[in-house]
Order: structure tokens, then sequence, then C-alpha cells
């Protein structure tokens, strides 16, 4: 005797786990409201600012060198991206990964000066540093308030 397969659920049969999967599949797909679009982008527009800080030091200070702040900057780049896509992940944002971003942006906006300290910068790197630090620090600001006011 042949026992019958598991029929899969299809989307318009009106079954508990299809209403289910339904809105899974649309609650990470789609942001419900216009701040979860604000946060996507604001998460969007902190990974491009991560690539920026990463590979700026490959642009800016190639004819002075860069050495160990060359170092730093890809590291806090590359986490700075890092934390921007691990907040697309979600349709709107975590509040932690915009908190983690700000201190990263913090940090970008400092490590020049604490770095001078030892290794020889580029002036055109504290500037870029400066902005984008600040640049991250503000995208990091609107994309908490958006996570917050999402949440309620």
């Amino acid at each position: 005797m042949a026992t019958p397969l598991a029929r899969r659920p299809e989307p318009g049969d009106g079954s508990a786990q299809a209403a289910v999967t339904i809105s899974a599949v649309t609650e990470y797909l789609l942001p419900a409201t216009m701040r979860g679009v604000a946060v996507q982008a604001v998460a969007a527009l902190g990974v491009l600012t991560g690539l920026w800080i990463a590979l700026s030091p490959s642009f800016i200070a190639l004819q002075h060198g860069g050495g160990n702040s060359a170092v730093a900057n890809l590291i806090a780049g590359l986490a700075v991206a890092a934390v921007g896509a691990a907040s697309l992940a979600g349709p709107r944002g975590f509040a932690g990964l915009q908190f983690a971003s700000a201190l990263l942006g913090v940090w970008v906006i400092i490590s020049p000066f604490i770095l001078d300290v030892r290794f020889s910068i580029a002036a055109p790197m504290y500037w870029s540093n400066i902005v984008s630090g600040g640049v991250l620090v503000v995208l990091a600001l609107a994309g908490l308030a958006s996570v917050r006011r999402a949440a309620r």
C-alpha cells in the first residue's frame, strides 16, 4: 500500500502554513513603511562609506605610503561595511548595529590623531577620515532614530 506524499502548501490555498510562509517572505522582501526603507538606505550608504574608508588609503596616500594607518583604515572600513551589511539583513535594521557603526565612525575620526604619534600620516588622510567618520556617525544616528521609530 503506497503512502501519500505530503503536499507542499500552495501560496493561495488558504492553509495556515502558507499564510505564515507568505507573511515571512513579504516581511523580508518589502520594508513595511518608509522608515524601513530609510533604514535600508542608511545601511546601504554605511556599506559604501565603509568601503571608502577601507580603500581610501590606496587612492589618497599612494604617493606618501600608507603603513599602519592604511591597515587601521582597512580594518575599520571592513568592520563598518560588515556592520552595514548585517544591518541590511533585516528589513527594519538593528539598533545595536547602528550604535556600533556610530562608535566605528568616532574611531575613524580620532584614529589619525592617535596613529600620527608613531606613524606619519598624509594630510589628505586626516581630511578623508574626518569627513568619512562624520558621514558615518550622521548615517548611524539617522539609522538609529529610524530603527527606534520603526520599532514602535
